[in-house]
């Protein structure tokens, strides 16, 4: 059940009742308006805009928006479960609904339980989505930042897949360039190594210590034979190896974090050549064929030069023709293919498979190459695929209060894998998302395995483990107390008249839509700062019981005030578990 649904529905229908009339035009489309809470909440329970919005066109019927408002207010008054429709300034309507209602919200959580809030008719996703996220260059441990966009990336995925998407989750291996040649020399070293010499590490190579099991492994398998050889030689066997292990480790440390991938995409398949053409060559000239690629000149970047400024003539892209400042190459100076080149068509496979939605995660500092990238998808799929690109910002790793710097794996960085075994899973997940993506993140080490209200994870958590722990106290107090979904449905929940029960009750009714707007939006985090204002509300009455007892959630004098509380936090207990089960954290009975 979600209320602002229904009631969109309602309205609209009542404008389509007007349309029936000829007051407005048979061309209207009468669902384009929204139903939301009012901003102050004293206003009532919902409220629209549908007059405001369809001012113009209900012109002369209706001279101006108020008019048509009191008319949809009349018709709402008329609903069964609607107390008070009024109108509002030039033309708003805000909606008081019956008790009743709420009481019918907790009614179908309990029978949906964990899928109470699955957006159905015009709030479900239809299509389907690739979520690219991840996508670490494959030469070390993931850091902390890496993390970052893991867990968004597979949160997000999660909600549309709850949303009614079909989702595919996606890693880029950058496994093709210059960045794996290096990973190869610096494996080469590690593996020479592993044969008794003393190595020491130039700069430029790769220093940490997690290449010395990729070297042992060369080792074990070539012995010698590699020793003299020239590099030309042992580079790629070297260079397949230490790719293979390096995503073997990056495998294991997202698998610590619950997150697994359906899909590894190699760059290097794109360079491959069929009959002397690759996948990128392809693509360049089937773009070209468009006259969207062409040779030409670039003007010099504004303000000082610099100091890599070639002005020569170069094959570019016309990204301009779709939206970007200026047009980009596709070739560097040496002939190669540019990074763009490749991932334009990295983007044509995705398009190629099928895909109605691309969402790429990428770290802050790819910020301007978004608007290059959304050119090419538009141009790639003559404008019928989206590409949404989110942006993580870094995080700034703190132990209380104090920078965390250096790591015992990497030598210059702290790994993920590092927090993950300190703190834990539900810790790095939840707090990753406890900020909106492109917003500064401090994660504190200290702070998030705090057991305190300071501490947003547990906060969250302790909510749901109070919630279960007033069934076991009923339970207690009642042996014989039925406390299925389908008999606390029955409870006598019109005794539910407190204002911290109602508050509840609502804030429970706000979910679907909280996730209609999350998938929307592509903002996993609004489920994270939705569950923390639910738990806020439910701690806060919980401790008003303290003091007043009449409000306990359990009263051993009260059979009936009793059902129809533990109905009440059953409920609250399933759409936890459930935002919770988005975010990818997990809902514990009891807290230890």
């Amino acid at each position: 059940m979600n209320i602002f649904s229904d009631f969109h529905a309602i309205i609209a229908a009542i404008l389509e009742w007007i349309k029936a009339s000829g007051r407005l035009p048979e061309t209207l489309d009468a669902s384009r308006f929204v139903v939301e809470p009012p901003k102050d909440p004293t206003h009532g329970d919902l409220a629209t805009n549908a007059a405001m919005v369809f001012a113009k066109e209900a012109k002369p019927h209706f001279p101006n928006p108020r008019q048509l408002a009191v008319e949809i207010a009349a018709a709402l008054a008329n609903e069964p479960n609607v107390a008070e429709a009024e109108v509002a300034g030039p033309g708003f309507i805000n909606i008081r609904l019956k008790p009743s209602v709420y009481a019918d919200v907790l009614r179908s959580v309990l029978a949906a339980c964990e899928s109470y809030g699955r957006p159905q008719g015009r709030g479900a996703l239809a299509g389907r989505i690739n979520v690219e996220y991840v996508s670490a260059n494959p030469t070390g441990p993931m850091h902390v930042g890496h993390g970052r966009g893991a867990v968004f990336g597979d949160a997000l995925a999660n909600l549309l897949e709850f949303a009614g998407a079909e989702v595919t989750r996606e890693y880029y291996i950058n496994d093709a360039g210059a960045q794996v040649d290096v990973l190869a020399r610096s494996t080469f070293l590690r593996y020479r190594e592993a044969l008794g010499e003393t190595i020491e590490i130039p700069e430029g190579l790769y220093p940490g210590d997690y290449l010395k099991s990729a070297g042992e492994a060369i080792a074990k398998a070539h012995g010698r034979a590699l020793l003299d050889k020239p590099e030309s030689d042992w580079l790629e066997p070297v260079k397949r190896a230490a790719i293979d292990a390096m995503m073997a480790m990056i495998r294991d440390d997202l698998a610590a974090l619950d997150i697994r991938h359906e899909v590894f995409f190699s760059e290097r398949t794109l360079h491959e050549k069929v009959n002397g053409v690759s996948q990128i060559d392809k693509e360049i000239d089937e773009l070209r064929a468009r006259g969207l690629v062409y040779e030409g000149r670039l003007p010099p970047p504004k303000g000082q030069l610099p100091d890599d400024w070639e002005d020569r003539e170069q094959t570019l892209f016309r990204s301009t023709d779709f939206g970007d400042d200026i047009d980009r190459p596709l070739k560097k100076s040496d002939g190669s293919n540019t990074y763009f080149a490749a991932d334009i068509a990295y983007h044509k496979s995705k398009i190629d498979r099928g895909y109605t939605t691309l969402v790429d995660v990428w770290g802050a500092d790819h910020g301007g190459y978004v608007k290059r990238m959304a050119a090419a998808v538009a141009a790639l799929s003559a404008g019928k695929v989206e590409l949404d690109v989110k942006l993580c910002q870094l995080v700034k790793l703190m132990r209380n209060g104090e920078p965390v710097k250096m790591s015992k794996r990497s030598g210059d960085f702290v790994t993920l894998r590092e927090v993950v075994d300190e703190v834990g899973v539900d810790a790095v997940r939840f707090m990753m998302l406890y900020r909106k993506n492109d917003a500064p993140l401090e994660f504190d080490l200290a702070k998030v395995i705090e057991q305190s209200k300071d501490n947003p994870v547990f906060y969250v958590q302790y909510a749901h483990a109070r919630a279960k722990s007033a069934v076991r106290q009923a339970l207690a107090a009642f042996p014989d107390l039925d406390v299925t979904p389908a008999a606390l449905a029955g409870a006598p929940l019109d005794l539910l008249a407190d204002e911290g029960e109602v508050a509840l009750a609502k804030a429970i009714a706000h979910y679907p839509r909280l996730v209609e707007q999350a998938a929307a939006a592509h903002e996993p985090h609004r489920v994270a700062f939705y569950l923390h204002d639910l738990a806020s509300i439910f701690h806060a009455h919980w401790n008003k019981g303290k003091d007043r007892p009449q409000l306990r959630f359990v009263n051993a004098d009260d059979r009936n005030s009793t059902c129809a509380r533990i109905a009440l936090v059953a409920s609250l207990a399933c759409v936890l578990a459930s935002g919770s089960r988005l975010l990818g954290v997990s809902a514990p009975d009891e807290m230890r």
